[in-house]
């Protein structure tokens, strides 16, 4: 079996392709396990040293655009594509051009490229939760459920929206076997920060911990739907074996959420690391970022992904012990 990732540069690409390395199989759209012979990893940076020295791997770095129109991508043999790469919610607000090349140029280019191949390969786009919107003047659905009707309140969202639509079409007419997975945001987040609106509810956490101050810049009664890495990739995963009759309509699927304030997630971090870490929290209110914010859902439903054997994280404060395990050289604070 083939596979190609984009955005396997980023945070959750790498996290994707080792867990995928690890499993050494996968069961595309329901069918029987085969062994993953080859994995391709393409972003604008190259991916982790441990991954590009796995033989299975191959590497292609560039603009996603240039490598689907020179034919570099995706390569004859694909079985499987999911697509991670973009520009992040705050970029695309910044830079309009920016998002729609990489958002939506780029989704359609590759839909197009992976009809080209003639195989109907599996395609797991990485939609997002940002689809679903408070309109102006008008209350929230509460809660939102997989067929509310999307109304997106940022260019991030409505280019997210065109992309389940096209893979939507594209399965309809048999050119690929699609899978729109809505990713709650995904909290913690290792690493630098990046240019999502979202950056902070990862910032808040990451940061303290390492010592850092962080801004925190909305209320703590500020609802939101999180999900850890872990249960993220899960999803993506589950997401590419799923047959076509366990997947069912083809519209996108929410994947599972936490809901969870602000404040709850501060209590978190100090029941983890005290009181030290909670006093590095500057809550300092950013009106463009609280604008964004408040336009996004915090109760969110997903019977869809349950069907389909997947579960939320249990509660922020394991989801922080699990970053601190698995990032405890970037912690500095002494926990509990």
């Amino acid at each position: 079996m083939n596979i190609l990732i984009t955005g396997g540069g980023g945070f959750l690409g790498a996290r994707l392709a080792r867990t995928l390395l690890a499993r050494d199989e996968l069961a595309p759209a329901g069918k029987l396990a085969r062994r993953i012979r080859s994995l391709t990893l393409t972003d604008r940076v190259p991916p982790p040293d441990d991954l590009a020295a796995d033989p299975r791997v191959s590497v292609v770095t560039g603009d996603l655009n240039e490598l689907i129109a020179t034919k570099r991508l995706p390569a004859a043999e694909t079985d499987v594509v999911f697509h991670l790469s973009a520009a992040v919610s705050g970029e695309c607000e910044a830079d309009f051009d920016l998002g729609m090349r990489s958002n939506f140029a780029a989704t359609h280019a590759l839909l197009e490229a992976s009809r080209g191949l003639g195989t109907s390969p599996v395609f797991v786009f990485a939609s997002s939760l940002a689809v679903f919107g408070k309109q102006p003047g008008r209350p929230m659905p509460t809660p939102i459920q997989d067929d509310t009707l999307p109304t997106p309140q940022s260019s991030y969202g409505i280019q997210k929206l065109i992309g389940e639509q096209l893979v939507a079409d594209y399965t309809r007419k048999s050119f690929v076997r699609g899978r729109s997975v809505r990713l709650m945001t995904v909290s913690v987040r290792p690493g630098r920060p990046n240019g999502a609106a979202s950056g902070f509810l990862s910032g808040m956490i990451r940061e303290p911990l390492a010592g850092v101050r962080a801004q925190v810049p909305v209320t703590p009664d500020t609802l939101v739907a999180l999900a850890s890495p872990a249960r993220t990739i899960e999803g993506i995963v589950r997401a590419a074996e799923a047959s076509s009759e366990d997947w069912g309509q083809l519209t996108g699927l929410n994947l599972p959420s936490l809901r969870t304030t602000v404040g709850e997630m501060a209590a978190a971090l100090e029941k983890v690391a005290g009181g030290d870490a909670t006093a590095l929290l500057d809550w300092k209110p950013d009106p463009a970022i609280e604008k964004l914010v408040s336009t996004w859902p915090g109760d969110v439903r997903w019977d869809r992904a349950r069907g389909l054997g997947l579960g939320a994280d249990t509660s922020f404060e394991q989801v922080v012990r699990d970053y601190v395990r698995e990032n405890a050289a970037a912690v500095k604070l002494p926990v509990r």
